[in-house]
């Protein structure tokens, strides 16, 4: 009797045990049939896929496109900044299709999609001399090439210093291309000088200037040094001066001013006046050598100048050291550097100091050219910490750059002392040194740095391409 109550409450217990089971197994199946799925139609998924993926395509020039431009065409906000980014570091232009390639934010897959829409040459020629003499190597490409070669609306002569944005864009240039050009005037320091000057400017193509020439009123060509470039400036809006006698180791920065100098000149003429020769304009020569005071300027000075000579050596010079063959000395005119015929890789203090550069600065161009090992473009010079840029910028306009005897290397061949030493490889001089040591392959090398484009590309500069 015992067993048989022990076997029927066992057997109660997995017959209740096996009728829950059951119970809720077919609540969950019963609820899972009535509730969506969770993964979605595979079919469905193949359709959006390809709906995202047929964007509609025409051709298109990469230097236009705006930020929600690049991100119709498939790309990701993120990718956008590094695409625009990537196009300030390259020099605000995209020159080619293999330069934007090399852009990581654009796929191999992505690019391949977007190649035979893209309004740029295949290649460029002068992909790292981008920091040349006012970059004129863009005039091989440029938007007018590809897009609007339309007939401009000329109707009489003009001075392009002249024109407004407005101006430009009812000749028939676009806004963007109006803007573009008013900047390079700016970056040329106000003024397009020459016709060559103008012509240079790479959103003028070909035939575009070809319609404009005979309507400009401009030069020829670029003035053989920067004091001719200001006698024209001069030339279209002279000032009203006028003079009356003056003493100029009396005459302060507002006199200078007044006397029809730029701010900037006036600065130069006092430095030059109480730096180089310190203290005093000896002779009209001493006035004259001032590369700030032009033949003309000097002339019309000439007559209102008065110089005693007696008084402004006496109260700058120590009586006991004058003689006056010490004062024919000083007083007798200088050699004058040609600058136009001096190399930028060759220039010295004395003829830094010359130009206008006080000795800090005239030293820290001389240190970053023995650094670098010389200048290979005349933007180095420019970027150069803590110097007048404003001078700088009108010494690389007339003076030349010789880089023959700038020393470049291979990366798999370069010494280790250069590239330790060397400012723009010390920081991966060691990766350098250990990657080629099983890989003595200059693109295999570039490829394990990853570094960023800005970076490379001033790295090329001193490397060879054979």
């Amino acid at each position: 009797m015992r067993h048989h109550i022990q076997l029927s409450a066992a057997k109660n217990y997995f017959l209740g045990l096996a009728t829950s089971g059951a119970i809720l197994l077919t609540g969950l199946y019963y609820f899972n049939s009535k509730s969506p799925s969770s993964e979605p139609n595979p079919t469905d998924v193949k359709l959006n896929f390809v709906s995202a993926e047929q964007i509609p395509l025409q051709d298109f020039d990469p230097n236009e496109l705006s930020d929600v431009q690049w991100e119709n065409l498939g790309f990701s906000t993120r990718q956008v900044a590094t695409i625009l980014k990537y196009k300030q570091v390259v020099g605000g232009a995209f020159e080619s299709k293999a330069q934007l390639k090399k852009c990581y934010a654009i796929s191999a897959e992505k690019f391949a999609q977007l190649e035979p829409y893209i309004l740029l040459p295949e290649n460029s020629q002068n992909s790292y001399q981008k920091f040349g003499n006012y970059r004129p190597h863009y005039r091989s490409y440029s938007p007018a090439n590809n897009r609007n070669n339309q007939q401009l609306h000329l109707t009489r002569k003009f001075n392009p210093d002249d024109l407004s944005a407005d101006d430009f864009v009812r000749l028939g240039f676009s806004e963007k291309q109006a803007n573009s050009i008013l900047k390079y005037k700016q970056y040329l320091g106000g003024s397009f000088i020459s016709k060559e000057k103008f012509r240079a400017c790479f959103m003028i193509s070909d035939e575009k200037y070809r319609q404009m020439e005979p309507y400009l009123l401009l030069p020829d060509s670029a003035p053989e040094n920067i004091m001719t470039v200001n006698n024209f400036r001069q030339a279209q809006q002279k000032p009203t001066v006028k003079y009356q006698k003056f003493d100029p180791n009396r005459t302060d920065l507002a006199g200078w001013i007044a006397l029809g100098f730029s701010e900037k000149q006036a600065h130069v003429i006092i430095n030059y006046r109480d730096r180089k020769l310190r203290g005093s304009f000896k002779s009209l020569e001493d006035i004259q050598s001032c590369f700030v005071i032009s033949p003309e300027k000097f002339e019309e000075l000439k007559p209102y100048i008065i110089l005693d000579r007696e008084n402004s050596t006496s109260a700058n010079t120590p009586k006991a050291s004058f003689t006056s063959k010490t004062y024919n000395n000083e007083a007798s005119p200088e050699t004058k550097t040609d600058f136009s015929k001096t190399d930028l890789n060759q220039i010295t203090f004395k003829q830094l100091q010359e130009f206008g550069f006080d000795d800090k600065s005239a030293a820290m161009i001389l240190s970053y050219r023995k650094k670098l090992g010389g200048f290979v473009t005349k933007e180095q010079i420019v970027d150069t910490y803590d110097i007048d840029r404003i001078l700088a910028q009108r010494l690389i306009y007339v003076a030349p750059l010789d880089i023959s005897s700038v020393p470049k290397y291979r990366l798999a061949e370069a010494p280790e002392e250069w590239l330790r030493n060397h400012p723009y490889f010390k920081y991966s001089a060691d990766k350098i040194i250990y990657y080629r040591i099983t890989h003595p392959d200059d693109r295999k090398i570039w490829k394990f740095l990853k570094l960023k484009p800005e970076y490379e590309t001033r790295m090329r500069l001193y490397v060879r391409n054979d």
